[in-house]
């Protein structure tokens, strides 16, 4: 390669070229059962990944008529929940409050999918074995193994690991693209897009 910027782009069309587009597929259906059966949508993610997921709760609100919401969009709830109770059950906590139910669904943006051995985003753990245990779906978007998130989900779209030197940038710069392909699915999309529109 001649500089970073070709490796880092390189990479990245290798990531997409090995993503697997029927966990996409079956994504975009069971989101779409959730919606049409009244069911919301719970987006979950730490760090970069919850920018993502606000960003994400807007699309799929605005774009897909679907009712959803993210922990991390209400920072005095979220900090007070850490704060008092702990970072492990922070997401698990406010699941609760908001009722968390059978025709709901979970949705996880993050990097490993969660690890209670290794204790790493525990919070997420939580959150799956809580959707779990009321039968909402769990859906995920994430990188290197999947961790705890793929062993449990309906659908999860893993991110190929390309470069044990950027598994981050590459998981969490696909996410993006991966959950804007969804909420652009003909089985999720119900609106246009404001630049779509514009002669």
């Amino acid at each position: 390669m001649a500089n970073f910027s070709e490796l880092f782009l390189e990479e990245t069309v290798r990531a997409i070229g090995a993503i697997d587009t029927a966990a996409i597929e079956a994504m975009a259906e069971g989101l779409g059962a959730v919606r049409d059966g009244g069911g919301r949508l719970f987006l979950l993610g730490v760090g970069g990944s919850a920018g993502h997921a606000s960003h994400a709760v807007n699309d799929f609100r605005k774009i897909c008529a679907f009712e959803a919401y993210t922990p991390t969009d209400n920072v005095s709830e979220l900090t007070a929940r850490v704060n008092d109770e702990g970072w492990d059950t922070c997401f698990s906590e406010w699941l609760k409050v908001s009722r968390l139910g059978g025709r709901d669904a979970v949705l996880v943006f993050s990097v490993g999918g969660g690890n209670r051995v290794k204790n790493v985003s525990v919070n997420l753990v939580k959150s799956l074995e809580l959707a779990r245990e009321v039968g909402a779906k769990v859906f995920g978007i994430v990188g290197r193994d999947g961790g705890y998130t793929k062993e449990v989900a309906d659908a999860c779209v893993v991110v190929p690991t390309v470069s044990q030197a950027r598994i981050t940038p590459h998981t969490e710069g696909l996410c993006a693209v991966i959950w804007h392909l969804l909420v652009s699915h003909p089985r999720l999309a119900k609106a246009t897009t404001k630049w779509e529109s514009v002669k």
